[in-house]
């Protein structure tokens, strides 16, 4: 059983910065992508950020591209979400998840296999 933990989350000002991470405990997530989703009050879910597992190449939704740079570290765990320039859009519970396959993270019609209980992010105008 794996269990994927969130922090870092927070109340920071429009402009400003805060950095998300997710670890992995209880066994390790050998092959799979992890990501970051996230869901504003009264709102779809929606995509932020996935990184792969073989290559570690990235990926980001349009709304966040250029702000937002997800990363992880040597061992692959864990993994980081650095969101600069926040907006006040960008509030929302941020979750981290994990599955086998990419688009189950980067699609809105699917859902990753394993998820973190959420971070909250609340960015101020």
């Amino acid at each position: 059983h794996v269990q994927l933990v969130e922090s870092g989350g927070g109340l920071v000002q429009a402009g400003g910065s805060l950095r998300l991470s997710c670890a992995a405990s209880g066994r390790t997530l050998g092959g799979y992508a992890m990501g970051w989703l996230r869901q504003a009050p009264g709102k779809e879910r929606e995509f932020v950020a996935a990184i792969s597992w073989s290559l570690g190449q990235t990926y980001y939704a349009d709304s966040v591209k250029g702000r937002f740079t997800m990363s992880r570290d040597s061992a692959k765990n864990p993994v980081y979400l650095q969101m600069n320039s926040l907006k006040p859009e960008d509030t929302a519970v941020y979750y981290c998840v994990a599955d086998l396959a990419l688009q189950a993270i980067m699609s809105p019609s699917r859902s990753p296999e394993i998820w973190g209980q959420g971070t909250l992010v609340t960015v101020s105008s």
